[in-house]
């Protein structure tokens, strides 16, 4: 430490003057700048620079340079331009980025060309979400286009526009971020400007545009191009006097329609037309329209949930899917109905302050379930084609009408499995049903095919509680015994825990396939069809009746002490006379 002793001597001022020296070469270096260092070596994996006042050589990944296109500068003595990233790393390293610094230099003239508002030249490279990537001509920037931005008009292809030099107009600089959006659109449409200011000088209010063509719409309005120069739009509030939700509701793309010119906008270029105001309003002389009476529509639009229909010109209402038909639940108008066809409906319902029209073409016709109701009511047997079987139920056409019957798997049979015997039936089979329940209003109608046989339940009729009925065995297993009553076709279970009171004697083995014995009914409720059997119930009753016959007032006098109390009454007697 003698250096500092004397700041006076020549050694201390060698220092100083060294020191000094050293300070002037980094005064310039900041970490975030731009500085440019001399390739002093090239390796295959990096390029090494120096850089004077950094006390180590920064190094910079060859492959970054292949990647922006400097490789071909890469020569030894050659200067590369670098941001200074950071003086010194938690290692000691200097840090720097090529690629930082190029983007900074294009982005300064980004800057510089939104803030003069000057368009630049770019090429779009790529699609991405939402748009294309422009690539800045000078400086290899990569901006963002959206696809709104690219053509005034919708363009299906852009193949013609990859990779080709053009102007773009910049119209949003993030600059924390870095990024820029860009508009090839705004170019265009500056250029048609002039062009469109003189195309709408020719129009005035009043005037009348024949054969326009729909272009296009959207949920406020419809399109139309106008002899190939210009675009006019048609108000939603304007189309129709009639309520409408939407224009695909009214038009298809490529329809010719006469438009009235009701505004002119010169300061922003538009157009405004109408297309109800060509013709006076029905809803004036809507009282000449009756509810439930029947009148001729044309069809002038099909959708997938009815059809579009017209009582006159201007006066247009839905007829929906749900009112075409009695019998189809939901058909298809595309197959039903086309274009232009005139067909009958019934008026439904008029709503002024709406101006709403509600019509029904099945009301034309009488409802087909209430003809069946009439000339078939529930009970009647009709015979029907299956139409189409499912996991659960059967749809039977019934002959001479339109009506599909349901039959569910649980009206196929009394005494056998309703999903194996749903698996016997098949499509275009034709079958006898009886009629369960008729719905008109509901379009429903219940069939059902046990019902058209004896019902097996019938035995048990007559018979209650306690009754005894003779059973054959037909088989047994450990939990019980499946048994057949005699003159019966219904099986039925009798349970271990029924076979007999003693539990000893309770065991399904006793007996054997084709044994006759008797039961007793346990449970008889005709209703939930349930029926229960128990030989145990049986045996309850007969020892009650073989109890209730054979014993006696004196029963049991024969048993050992069964006089002891009278001998010791008459013991005690005898020692009170004494």
């Amino acid at each position: 430490m003698e250096i500092y002793n004397n700041l006076e001597s020549k050694a201390s001022k060698e220092f100083q003057e060294l020191l000094n020296s050293q300070l002037s070469k980094t005064k310039n270096l900041a970490e975030g700048k731009i500085i440019e260092g001399k390739i002093t070596k090239i390796t295959e994996k990096f390029v090494f620079l120096f850089i004077e006042g950094l006390k180590s050589e920064p190094v910079v990944d060859i492959n970054e340079l292949k990647s922006l296109g400097l490789i071909e500068n890469v020569k030894l003595g050659n200067k590369l331009s670098v941001l200074l990233e950071r003086i010194e790393d938690k290692n000691g390293e200097v840090v720097v980025s090529a690629s930082k610094a190029l983007k900074i230099k294009g982005w300064d003239k980004l800057v510089e060309a939104y803030e003069k508002n000057e368009p630049i030249i770019g090429k779009i490279t790529s699609k991405c979400k939402g748009g294309v990537i422009v690539e800045h001509t000078d400086t290899g920037s990569l901006m963002f286009c959206p696809g709104s931005q690219i053509s005034d008009k919708p363009l299906k292809d852009i193949s013609h526009l990859m990779n080709e030099p053009q102007k773009f107009a910049l119209i949003k600089l993030d600059k924390v971020r870095g990024n820029a959006c860009v508009s090839r659109r705004q170019i265009i449409s500056s250029n048609k400007k002039e062009d469109k200011a003189k195309i709408i000088e020719k129009y005035k209010v009043g005037d009348v545009i024949k054969n326009a063509i729909v272009k296009g719409y959207s949920s406020f309005g419809c399109f139309f191009d106008v002899n190939s120069e210009l675009d006019v739009l048609v108000h939603l509030q304007e189309i129709s006097y009639s309520r409408v939700n939407h224009p695909e509701e009214i038009f298809n793309i490529g329809e010719r329609h006469d438009l009235l010119v009701i505004d002119v906008n010169k300061e922003k270029l538009q157009v405004g037309c109408s297309i109800k105001q060509l013709s006076p309003d029905p809803f004036e002389h809507i009282s000449n329209y009756e509810l439930k009476k029947e009148y001729k529509v044309k069809v002038v639009k099909l959708m997938d949930f009815g059809a579009f229909c017209e009582l006159e010109p201007g006066l247009t209402t839905l007829l929906h899917s749900s009112e075409i038909s009695w019998t189809k639940k939901n058909p298809s108008v595309k197959k039903i109905f086309k274009v232009g066809d005139e067909i009958s409906c019934v008026i439904t319902e008029i709503d002024k302050d709406k101006r709403r029209v509600s019509i029904s073409h099945r009301l034309t016709e009488e409802n087909p379930f209430s003809v069946l109701e009439k000339k078939s009511p529930v009970g009647s047997l009709v015979e029907g084609k299956i139409t189409s079987i499912n996991d659960y139920a059967i749809y039977v056409k019934i002959d001479g009408y339109d009506i599909d019957g349901f039959l569910h798997s649980n009206d196929l049979t009394y005494d056998k499995n309703p999903e194996e015997e749903l698996k016997k039936y098949k499509k275009d089979e034709k079958i006898k049903v009886k009629i369960l329940e008729i719905k008109p209003e509901q379009q429903k109608v219940r069939v059902g095919l046990k019902q058209t046989q004896a019902d097996p339940f019938e035995f048990f009729k007559d018979k209650k509680v306690n009754d005894v009925v003779t059973v054959k065995v037909l088989e047994t297993d450990s939990k019980g015994i499946l048994v057949l009553p005699e003159g019966a076709k219904v099986e039925l279970q009798i349970k271990k825990s029924q076979i007999a009171i003693n539990a000893a004697d309770a065991r399904p083995n006793r007996f054997i396939k084709n044994d006759r014995i008797d039961a007793a009914i346990q449970e008889l409720d005709l209703n939930k069809r349930k029926v229960s059997l128990s030989i145990k119930l049986l045996e309850e009753i007969q020892n009650k009746e073989a109890v209730s016959k054979f014993s006696s007032p004196l029963s049991g006098k024969n048993l050992p002490f069964s006089s002891l109390s009278d001998k010791l009454e008459k013991k005690e007697n005898k020692k009170k006379k004494e």
